[in-house]
């Protein structure tokens, strides 16, 4: 088996918060690109700020870089027709992985999204979080947001760069293959598997070359099915001061919650940020019953109110040893942790998780509102009755896909 994260201390990072300071860095990036620009995103809008990262795209396409995005098909509706007209022109090729259908989500396997989100420049600048291509003060279901949606993204050059590159490309030319096939064109699909397994990109900076330790952490169906949550798993066990999560929709499995727990009881001071507002009917309700037995250990809980928190991170001991920080897309639920292709970068550097936990601390401090135990245990009847119902269909759609969480 393939490792679960293969470390190297040549990269250099920067901490993005919200599509507000990861789109300017897209574009700068993007109107600097060379050769070629790979993007992935599970939602690609078409409003507000998004905009610009999609003029960035066309302006690269048009002067030569190729330019290939790929977008979830259930995350991301039909590319608007003046949008199509303006890609196709300026050569932008756009694709779509896993389009539902005629039946929609009936199959369980439309289940498996690409829910990641990344964009590699040149073979050698990789944007990694939870961030969609997606204005902070627009949400498709919800229209205008009062505040930004907390989120964060990082900025790396180094040899993890390259891996990224490579596991973008086979998906790319995997997509393409679909489409051959479907079109009964043997020849191209063959050629499309065969490109599939070339890596293109070498890493420019040195494997030796000082910097941060750092790593790619990926999770798809195939040779890294479980690598996200053995990172965590693994760091949760080593904590010895301070953990503390950000995740949009926690609901941990048995293992996850065990080890919580587990850091809890020995001494280490857990902190989670979790949604605060009703976004979605099953990740909201299904993650309340978990939380008894974390309160029970001591567990800490903040609920972010101003906005919708999509953040993906977590710091470990930030002011020890072995700090330990991760940024990406991958939440503590089943979808994620099962079913999605996901991409966390994973740091080992004091600097760096010390600056995520001080915008995570302020976020609990100034925006979050801490969960009180009692008051959990007597909320009303209707909504225990919701919480256990989503929890049910949650555990009941993990039997379906043969899974076990």
């Amino acid at each position: 088996m393939a490792p679960a994260a293969t470390f190297a201390k040549d990269h250099h990072l920067r901490l993005l918060q919200g599509a507000q300071e990861l789109f300017p860095a897209l574009v700068r990036a993007m109107d600097a690109a060379l050769s070629d620009i790979q993007l992935e995103t599970y939602i690609f809008d078409f409003t507000g700020a998004a905009v610009a990262v999609a003029e960035a795209l066309e302006r690269a396409a048009r002067r030569g870089v190729r330019t290939h995005v790929v977008v979830d098909g259930l995350g991301t509706g039909r590319l608007p027709q003046e949008w199509a007209r303006r890609f196709k022109e300026a050569g932008v090729q756009w694709r779509v992985y896993a389009p539902p259908g005629w039946f929609g989500l009936l199959s369980p396997r439309h289940w498996r999204r690409l829910h990641r989100k990344l964009c590699v420049v040149d073979g050698w600048l990789l944007f990694c979080g939870g961030i969609n291509i997606l204005d902070d003060f627009h949400d498709p279901n919800h229209g205008p947001l009062a505040a930004p949606r907390l989120d964060f993204a990082v900025e790396v050059a180094g040899s993890l760069v390259a891996q990224a590159s490579e596991a973008m490309e086979q998906l790319w030319w995997r997509i393409e293959a679909v489409r051959d096939l479907r079109r009964r064109d043997l020849p191209e699909a063959v050629r499309a598997l065969r490109a599939a397994s070339a890596t293109r990109h070498a890493a420019r900076l040195q494997r030796d070359a000082p910097g941060v330790r750092a790593a790619l952490v990926l999770r798809d169906n195939l040779r890294f099915r479980g690598h996200i949550e053995k990172a965590y798993l693994r760091a949760i066990a080593a904590a010895r001061q301070e953990i503390i999560i950000a995740n949009a929709y926690f609901i941990p499995g048995h293992k996850l919650r065990r080890a919580l727990v587990l850091a809890a009881r020995r001494g280490v001071r857990v902190r989670l940020l979790l949604q605060g507002r009703y976004e979605y009917f099953m990740q909201y309700h299904a993650a309340k019953p978990v939380y008894g037995v974390l309160f029970e250990a001591g567990v800490e809980m903040h609920e972010y109110a101003p906005s919708f928190l999509h953040a993906k991170v977590a710091v470990i001991d930030a002011q020890g040893e072995k700090p330990w920080a991760t940024v990406g897309s991958s939440n503590l639920e089943p979808l994620s942790l099962l079913l999605a292709r996901e991409a966390n970068v994973v740091v080992e550097d004091g600097a760096f998780a010390c600056a995520l936990r001080a915008r995570l601390v302020h976020a609990m401090e100034h925006a979050g509102q801490r969960v009180d135990p009692a008051r959990y245990l007597q909320r009303p009847l209707r909504e225990r009755v919701l919480d256990w119902l989503a929890y049910g269909l949650m555990r009941l759609a993990l039997w379906v896909t043969g899974k076990r969480y």
